[in-house]
């Protein structure tokens, strides 16, 4: 399961020249991007789909029994800007499975951020940004299938179930708590909506991901 998911992100890494700006968007879910993204499988597709509200456009998933993700190249410098925003909602959620154990390691919503660390694919080190389902804000755990990734709370459907939330997050500064390393680029970064473990059914929606320098 890991080494799947590890080359599927490995698979969104692109080497560019540093950007300066204060805000960088990372998906904007226009009709001209979402053609554009990589999709890489793990078991099935996840459906995405595109929509809009009020604050823009944002992009639905849906998962029973699969595993998808969807990346877009782009380089950021976490010395300029290292804050990860995300908008995220969680329609249906995967309460009641143990998301720390193999058989219930499924995420309604994740944003994966990966760091190059090796030659190989597996020697990355990953950071699994989550909208959790049955655990608390803060709460962190190594994935229940290698101690290189990390899966890190940012919200829970315990608190905002069925509504839109909006979260910031410190990515450089995460990656030194999470695995003390000292890290000035991103690799990759991609997002993913999957319950190929626990076969359950989930429905979620993302808007808004940008780094910032505040």
């Amino acid at each position: 399961m890991f080494r799947g998911i590890i080359l599927l992100f490995l698979g969104f890494i692109l080497y560019q020249p540093n950007s300066f700006a204060e805000k960088i968007q990372a998906f904007n879910f226009s009709e001209e991007e979402f053609k554009q993204l990589k999709v890489r499988k793990i078991k099935k597709y996840t459906q995405y789909s595109l929509g809009s509200n009020k604050n823009g456009n944002f992009l639905k998933s849906i998962a029973e029994g699969q595993a998808s993700g969807l990346g877009k190249e782009i380089s950021i410098d976490l010395n300029k800007t290292p804050y990860l925003n995300i908008t995220w909602k969680i329609e249906k959620n995967l309460s009641g499975i143990n998301e720390r154990s193999k058989k219930g390691h499924d995420y309604a919503a994740r944003v994966f951020v990966i760091k190059k660390t090796g030659s190989t694919a597996l020697s990355n080190r990953a950071i699994n940004y989550v909208f959790s389902s049955n655990e608390d804000i803060g709460e962190y755990w190594s994935s229940p299938f290698t101690k290189k990734s990390i899966d890190y709370v940012l919200a829970t459907t315990k608190l905002n179930d069925n509504e839109w939330v909006t979260v910031k997050t410190n990515v450089k500064k995460d990656f030194k708590k999470l695995h003390n390393l000292d890290v000035n680029e991103l690799n990759g970064l991609a997002i993913m909506t999957d319950t190929d473990n626990s076969k359950k059914k989930t429905i979620a929606y993302y808007q808004n991901i940008y780094f910032s320098s505040n």
